[in-house]
């Protein structure tokens, strides 16, 4: 089923999505957006951030995921979470713990996504 990258970006894409559709409605003082189309949208961009600059980061902050023992992944996932929100400027996240939290809700959704799919392969 994912066995196409087009496929697994467009999981990726869809689990973006979900996260932050979820975590706009846990944190609706912090995570703004006007439609469902906006959500869809900031997973894109979001999954697009993911696919291309989180790599970067990942490697350029290596020595403070290994001194941390990974919890600095967790900034780097809200550092994403916050420059997609500046990427596109419909979905507005106030600050950059809300982005934090948002990015852990993200990776809580696409751990169980993950979960789900390969247990049905």
């Amino acid at each position: 089923m994912l066995s196409t990258p087009i496929a697994r970006f467009i999981v990726r894409w869809l689990v973006c999505a979900l996260g932050l559709w979820i975590a706009a409605n846990i944190l609706s003082n912090n995570i703004h957006y006007s439609s469902i189309y906006v959500i869809i949208i900031a997973g894109l961009v979001l999954a697009l951030v993911n696919t291309f600059i989180k790599p970067i980061l990942i490697i350029m902050s290596l020595p403070a995921i290994v001194f941390t023992l990974g919890i600095f992944t967790v900034i780097i996932n809200g550092f994403t979470v916050f420059l997609a929100s500046e990427l596109y400027e419909q979905l507005h996240i106030t600050n950059f713990l809300a982005a934090i939290f948002a990015g852990m809700v993200i990776g809580l959704v696409n751990y169980l996504v993950s979960t789900i799919i390969d247990r049905d392969i």
